[in-house]
């Protein structure tokens, strides 16, 4: 169902950005200069909203939330297009920028709302018989169907016999459901040869770690511990992507141009409210669990307090590096020296990864990979104080380790915009 869903984003998505060149047209004459930097302009555009969740599904449902989405998109995706099309000669006219941004900003979102919301409506939710217990599944499966905006319905829970298997199957063409969903593997294993019977028949069978992983983005523990055969396999393995790598030399490099003047500012500003020293270096657990050394700008001091215990308060001038994650700059450093990845999970301080490993199943699979700058867990959860607040965070960080691509990677990248700029997950 999420899969269906997607592809009506896709639709709506092309819809938008066909839509503006046909707006583009209305305002200047097609000339191979124009139309390679209304490409530019429009990829950029549609970038930025992708990047400020416009196509979310919680977004969809609230017009404004769409509406801030999209001028905030339009807005970024703007700046950036306007890097390279400023090197043009001549340039797009001023008419056809303002026309563009204004359709983008305040007429797109009207639209998408508009035609996600009816394509939703009317296509039909699938219906799931679930081998499993509801007292195990229930909760997960009310969050999968939530997210899938009620697409997502359960026929039925069962702990299956052969024989009441195989009459759910054998429906004529009154069947109630439209697929089996596998919840508890040990639960299926008595009814594996009626399950084949039933895929040559055409009942489609799927999996439960399917479902949740794609609906939600996050791999729960109720999945490790039912399926746990398939996640020991999926998280034994252990390697370092070389196009990662590429990618992460690269645009590291380009960060580190761009964001220079933000980084002089910040020192400046450091020096002014708070002092020396500017910077800080701090162990941390790193690719295998291996410790580096951490480059920061200084936004934390450690002091005592009234009971003698010592704690970290946030400095004068960490109130604003910290909220827009300024004070992660010179980690960019850490990336070019391999200790760190653009896109990875958090890193820890050791004594943390040594406890969290040892309480939370899968916990030391975070480091499977680089540690990263930002990441799947950082964009779509928030900064963790306690234990429950870790494993929620785990489900994501499983989930960028399993699925890990170039894909993501960016996806990652183009939603850390957002929680920069909206001060999010602090």
């Amino acid at each position: 169902m999420s899969r269906r869903i997607a592809r009506l984003k896709y639709l709506v998505a092309s819809f938008l950005f066909a839509a503006l060149f046909f707006i583009q047209s209305l305002t200047l004459t097609w000339t191979p200069r124009f139309a390679f930097q209304a490409l530019i302009l429009n990829v950029a555009i549609m970038l930025g909203i992708y990047a400020f969740r416009g196509f979310d599904n919680s977004t969809t449902y609230s017009l404004n939330s769409c509406i801030v989405s999209y001028i905030s998109g339009t807005i970024l995706g703007i700046l950036f297009a306007l890097i390279p099309i400023i090197l043009f000669t001549p340039r797009l006219p001023r008419l056809t920028f303002g026309v563009t941004a204004l359709v983008a900003a305040l007429v797109f979102p009207l639209l998408s709302c508009m035609m996600m919301r009816y394509s939703i409506k009317h296509l039909p939710p699938r219906r799931y018989l679930v081998i499993g217990r509801e007292e195990d599944l229930g909760p997960i499966l009310e969050e999968v169907e939530k997210a899938s905006m009620g697409k997502f319905e359960i026929y039925s829970y069962m702990n299956p016999t052969a024989a009441s298997l195989t009459q759910a199957i054998t429906f004529e063409e009154t069947k109630p459901f439209d697929a089996i969903l596998i919840g508890d593997p040990e639960l299926a294993e008595g009814v594996d040869e009626i399950l084949s019977e039933g895929r040559s028949a055409a009942t489609d069978v799927e999996y439960l770690p399917r479902i949740v992983e794609e609906t939600l983005q996050r791999i729960p523990e109720i999945l490790l511990i039912k399926f746990r055969d398939y996640y020991d396999v999926i998280f034994s393995d252990v390697y370092l992507s070389r196009r990662m790598r590429v990618f992460d030399l690269l645009l590291s490099s380009i960060l580190i141009l761009l964001c220079s003047p933000f980084l002089i500012l910040a020192v400046i500003y450091i020096l002014a409210r708070d002092g020396k020293p500017v910077f800080f270096k701090q162990e941390r657990a790193g690719y295998l669990g291996k410790t580096y050394k951490l480059l920061k700008l200084r936004t934390m001091n450690d002091i005592r307090n009234e009971n003698g215990l010592t704690e970290s308060v946030t400095t004068e001038s960490g109130k604003i590096l910290r909220k827009f994650r300024l004070n992660e700059i010179p980690q960019l450093i850490n990336v070019i020296k391999g200790n760190m990845s653009l896109v990875g999970c958090r890193p820890d301080l050791p004594w943390q990864h040594s406890k969290w490993s040892k309480t939370f199943p899968k916990y030391s699979a975070r480091m499977n990979y680089l540690p990263g700058i930002t990441g799947h867990a950082q964009v779509m959860y928030k900064y963790v104080n306690t234990d429950e607040e870790v494993r929620k965070r785990l489900e994501y960080d499983l989930y960028y380790i399993k699925n890990r691509s170039v894909k993501l990677y960016l996806i990652t990248l183009m939603r850390t915009f957002e929680t920069v700029i909206l001060g999010r997950g602090r």
